[in-house]
């Protein structure tokens, strides 16, 4: 008993781990950024072929420059994104 207890405390802490990591948008790949709301594979695509070809991003408003990414996906991600190493919530720039 006292190892299934361990088991299921484990794997919490695990999952909670796990949810509240952020995704960096400069780092991930396409399967990461599609777990993000709002973030379907074309449009993971496109960060990752912008990303490419433009270089990184300096703030999570710079998404902005990938077609079918506006201001409401951008404000949406802040909770659950980053463009650094740092929690999500931290990137202030627009």
């Amino acid at each position: 008993m006292r190892k299934f207890i361990f088991a299921v405390i484990a794997g919490s802490l695990f999952y909670a781990t796990t949810a509240l990591a952020a995704v960096n948008v400069n780092t991930a790949t396409v399967d990461q950024l599609q777990t993000l709301d709002g973030i379907g594979s074309f449009k993971a695509q496109a960060i990752v072929k912008d990303r490419q070809a433009n270089g990184d991003y300096d703030s999570l408003g710079q998404l902005s420059r990938v077609n079918g990414i506006g201001a409401k996906t951008i404000e949406s991600l802040r909770s659950e994104a980053t463009v650094n190493d740092e929690s999500a919530g931290a990137d202030t720039g627009s």
